[in-house]
């Protein structure tokens, strides 16, 4: 818990604000938990400013509309701690200074990716030149990424040992939060910010009243149709949650990377949005399974040791914490980390080699987009993320390796793989999103036999698909 500025705090009639970005939810939330803190020794009011902007990325309505669905849970959390939550429509930097005159503390939770991170650098510089002071908490990872390492890790080999040896005290649960003490009267906030791009979470009657004055201020993408197959919001990520406890956990370590079954969490969109936490994932696993904190090293260390329940909560654990980890390592340390100037010199160096290789199909972007290419398997694959906003982990890899196999130029394949996955899945512009994509071109990884077009790069085709699964079962679903 990082404290960016140590300057005396005013204690006169002023707020406490949390600029609320990374940690979509009220449980689990450390930032939310300073915030009340703070408050409630100066007994000063609380506010929370929720800024929602019309330019990240690839995002479009499924994007925006599972996080206000989210964020109107949050919003009902929120009320019953009596803290109001401000919900405005523009550009971050500019509402949370425009409200720091007002504050006596800002509180930031944290973001990896680069414009998080220049938001918060220029937040904190503003305030700490109007000798505001300013906390950054960490609230997604479960160990600080700087904590851990230094410098970018090579490979999860690399991190592991660092992470498991400092892993047990930061597996603390956290108290449910208290309620603030001092209200904040909504009359004196009014005419702080425009009456059109903001509203006061008790001002929206009801989730349908936050989506049509959200998604009718804003002018992004909305050409990308929305399924029924994901809704945002915590009590969504619990449901969910209970389920791979009760019915898949026991058979994840074997079963969860067949795609023709349906054993994996699919957890990730909620852990993207923040709207739940990885150390309540955790504790709920370890429960499941009967352990203490103080096991999960070991546990993760040797989980090839082990079987049934152990083996899959170690099996789960080391995705859940080692490999994000791993990814937020990545974007952390390597500023090109969503450029194919981040690929690791050997792979590009092979991949390079092997860039004139005769390719049995090229394909174009609309082709790909499309699903319309000869292979049933990436063609399913495709067809999933564009329905459900998630594909299956295991044929994101295949999906990944085809289209560097399918395109002529390497950063054509790179960039036209992050379009795609941005744009389709829920936890697109993520950590893990951008380290799984590097991961296909030789990130994380090591040099294997030497084949055409992809060198001494990892190489997947359909044979070996259909040797370890039952893909029919995977056709089926599409």
């Amino acid at each position: 818990m990082p404290e960016m500025n140590k300057k005396k705090m005013n204690t006169d009639d002023r707020i406490i604000l949390y600029w609320m970005q990374a940690a979509q939810r009220e449980s689990h939330n450390p930032a939310l938990e300073m915030a009340i803190r703070k408050a409630n020794e100066l007994s000063l009011p609380m506010l929370i400013l929720f800024c929602i902007e019309d330019h990240e990325n690839e995002a479009n309505l499924r994007h925006y509309q599972f996080m206000l669905e989210g964020l109107w849970e949050t919003g009902l959390s929120l009320q019953i701690l009596r803290i109001p939550l401000l919900i405005a429509l523009g550009e971050t930097e500019s509402l949370v200074t425009q409200l720091a005159p007002n504050c006596a503390a800002v509180i930031m939770d944290r973001g990896y990716l680069r414009e998080q991170r220049v938001a918060r650098a220029n937040i904190r510089k503003h305030l700490e030149d109007e000798g505001i002071p300013c906390f950054e908490v960490e609230t997604e990872a479960i160990v600080p990424v700087e904590v851990v390492s230094s410098k970018e890790e090579y490979a999860a080999a690399t991190l592991r040992p660092k992470l498991l040896s400092i892993l047990p005290e930061y597996l603390i649960n956290p108290t449910p939060n208290t309620q603030l003490q001092r209200s904040l009267k909504i009359s004196t906030m009014q005419n702080l910010l425009p009456e059109k791009d903001s509203r006061y979470f008790d001002e929206l009657s009801n989730l349908e009243e936050l989506m049509d004055w959200a998604l009718g201020e804003l002018t992004f993408d909305k050409s990308v149709t929305w399924g029924s197959c994901f809704r945002g919001g915590y009590s969504e990520a619990l449901r969910r949650l209970d389920t791979f406890v009760s019915d898949r956990l026991l058979n994840y370590a074997t079963l969860h990377s067949d795609p023709g079954t349906d054993y994996q969490s699919d957890l990730s969109p909620w852990l993207h949005f923040g709207q739940i936490s990885a150390l309540e994932v955790t504790h709920r696993i370890l429960s499941a399974c009967g352990l203490e904190p103080a096991q999960v090293p070991s546990l993760i260390k040797h989980k090839a040791d082990y079987y049934g329940n152990l083996a899959s909560c170690a099996s789960f654990l080391e995705e859940l914490i080692v490999r994000r980890e791993l990814s937020m390592n990545f974007c952390f340390y390597n500023p090109e980390y969503d450029s194919y100037a981040a690929i690791p010199l050997w792979a590009r160096k092979t991949l390079e080699e092997h860039a004139t290789d005769e390719r049995a199909y090229l394909y174009s972007t609309d082709i790909f987009e499309n699903a319309a290419t000869h292979d049933p398997y990436w063609n399913a694959a495709q067809i999933e993320m564009v329905k459900t906003g998630k594909m299956h982990n295991y044929m994101r890899m295949y999906w990944g390796k085809k289209i560097i196999e399918w395109t002529l130029h390497l950063e054509v394949a790179f960039y036209l793989m992050q379009y795609l996955n941005d744009r389709y899945e829920l936890d697109g512009c993520d950590p893990n999103s951008y380290t799984g994509i590097a991961w296909c071109f030789g990130k994380h990884d090591r040099p294997w036999k030497t084949r055409p077009i992809f060198g001494s790069v990892r190489y997947m085709n359909a044979a070996g698909l259909e040797r370890k699964f039952d893909m029919q079962a995977y056709l089926a679903k599409a």
